[in-house]
């Protein structure tokens, strides 16, 4: 097997272990971690050769968008301080505890070169949580919460790990550079994320076709990782900020099409480049195994020690972080924006897994510093980093379903369904304002008047059939169950009318291309 083929093994298991993951009831991105880590085993799977510079700006910026494009800036702003505590504040602590800890226990290890290995196993990982967290039904505070850490931890965590490796390689440290170099890498990166989210939501009017509007979404993310790279700025950073922007203000209401075509597009992309990403620190075993050889018993001894301060840290901030930021938001009625009992704090604390942020920094550690002397403990750092991700993503992801439901936190669905029939309210009352307001431009006949205010009844009954109940009108139940009936005799309308359209493409003397023109009309109207 080459490396292509390798790749493509890595495509088909990410779309198999979707379907498998729902029927066991494990994440996706755990069982890709596991079947990675089966090819590493197997002798015809070749060493994964990517350059690891490479690794973090190709698979990262398609997976913060895709998040991104699942949340929005008001979640970022209602849940700013327990975000704040876990993105910056922990990536802080821990960081240095784990540095602290590993100067300790391994010899010879420089304080500059732990503060590294502290950086990169530092952040949970944004696609890890929010994968699992969305697939078990926790409440939406907490996957808000969950989302907003492991997007911004990155960013804390990554310039932290460059300051410590350009420390480690130049032998000089300063802490007043390092901390302008984080403040001047953040407003790079905001800089750079607002004007290429201005730009491309200017270039969206200007191509206006929904292919390459979407095309553009794809390119975007690299070009903000890219651009804000070369001017020292952050990467992740940059791709969150022109994510941000472009879901704010670059969503026209009736550009249905673009919309449709964009959420299964980017649900696709999701899909294919998160299983790409945990198959690959799956068969980075490689690599450890070749380290560790000679060296298991004190190597696992390190690896164990930093995954303790890893996972009792992040307990031991949770509980009096969570404590202080229900008392300020309580103060500010917010309370439903964070965790409301100890039970949501455990899955929380559990959910805290390691992923590709930490995998792509332990490869990137360079192999020579400035005098050309080795990288000091490179492999150690690289094999005490891959001990941390499987024990957190293996370990704890495919504990956290179980734990979850012996603790009994799930999403509140009856407070869910009443804000969803409210917008369904909402729209449906839209609707009929809209109508009385075209009444009153032209004169429509009684009976289509009629007929289009059964239609506005029925935006909101699609959305959400419980608003019925609140529609006090006489004959109520007939007329759903005609409205099922119409529905139903559309349908299969629609349906014979698009076998007959797909069955002219086979016709002699058939234009496929207008007969996929003519098709697509036919399924944007079923949709309606």
């Amino acid at each position: 097997m080459d490396q292509l083929a390798l790749l493509f093994v890595l495509l088909l298991g990410a779309l198999v272990s979707v379907p498998v993951g729902d029927r066991l009831g494990l994440p996706a991105p755990v069982l890709m971690t596991l079947f990675g880590i089966v090819l590493a085993v197997a002798d015809f799977v070749p060493n994964v050769n990517i350059p690891p510079e490479l690794i973090l700006p190709g698979l990262l910026p398609p997976l913060l968008y895709a998040a991104v494009r699942r949340t929005s800036w008001r979640q970022f702003t209602a849940n700013k301080r327990p975000i704040f505590l876990l993105a910056v504040a922990l990536v802080f602590v821990t960081t240095l505890c784990v540095a602290a800890v590993a100067s300790a226990i391994v010899p010879g290890l420089p304080i500059a070169a732990a503060v590294a290995l502290g950086a990169l196993v530092a952040p949970p990982d944004p696609v890890a949580a929010t994968a699992v967290a969305g697939q078990l039904g926790l409440p939406r505070r907490l996957v808000s919460i969950l989302e907003g850490e492991g997007l911004f931890n990155d960013v804390t965590a990554i310039v932290l790990y460059h300051v410590a490796i350009a420390a480690v390689i130049s032998g000089t440290f300063s802490p007043w550079r390092a901390g302008l170099d984080f403040l001047l890498s953040a407003v790079v990166a905001v800089a750079v994320g607002l004007a290429l989210g201005w730009g491309a939501n200017k270039l969206m009017d200007v191509l206006g076709d929904p292919t390459l509007q979407i095309g553009l979404t794809l390119l975007v993310p690299y070009v903000s990782y890219v651009v804000a790279e070369e001017l020292h700025g952050s990467g992740v950073l940059a791709v969150l900020t022109t994510a941000l922007f472009i879901a704010e203000y670059a969503t026209d209401a009736d550009d249905v099409m673009t919309r449709l075509a964009g959420y299964t597009f980017w649900v696709i992309v999701d899909t294919l480049v998160t299983g790409v990403a945990f198959g690959l620190i799956g068969l980075e075993l490689h690599n450890a195994i070749r380290t560790a050889s000679g060296r298991w018993g004190e190597l696992l001894g390190w690896a164990a020690a930093v995954v303790g301060v890893v996972v009792v840290v992040r307990l031991l901030w949770l509980l009096p972080a969570t404590w202080l930021t229900k008392r300020l938001h309580a103060r500010r009625d917010y309370d439903e924006e964070i965790p409301t009992s100890w039970r949501e704090t455990v899955v929380m604390w559990w959910s805290g897994m390691r992923g590709v942020a930490s995998v792509a920094l332990a490869l990137a550690i360079p192999l020579k510093t400035d005098d050309g002397s080795p990288f000091p403990d490179r492999d150690v750092i690289v094999f005490i980093a891959f001990g941390v991700i499987m024990a957190t993503l293996v370990l704890q992801g495919l504990t956290l379903p179980w734990l979850v439901r012996r603790l009994g936190v799930r999403a509140d669905t009856e407070h869910e369904k009443e804000i969803e029939k409210d917008l369904a309210l909402r729209a449906a009352k839209a609707a009929r304002s809209r109508l009385r307001e075209i009444e009153q431009v032209e004169e429509l006949p009684e009976e289509l008047s009629e007929q289009m205010l059964r239609r506005a009844f029925e935006i909101g009954f699609r959305i959400s059939p419980d608003v019925a109940e609140d529609e006090r009108r006489e004959g109520h139940d007939k007329r759903v169950r005609r409205l099922k009936r119409v529905r139903r005799i559309q349908s299969e309308m629609l349906s014979a009318a698009r076998h007959e359209v797909l069955a002219a493409r086979s016709e002699p003397g058939a234009d496929p291309e207008i007969v996929d023109r003519v098709l697509r009309h036919l399924d944007v109207r079923s949709l309606r």
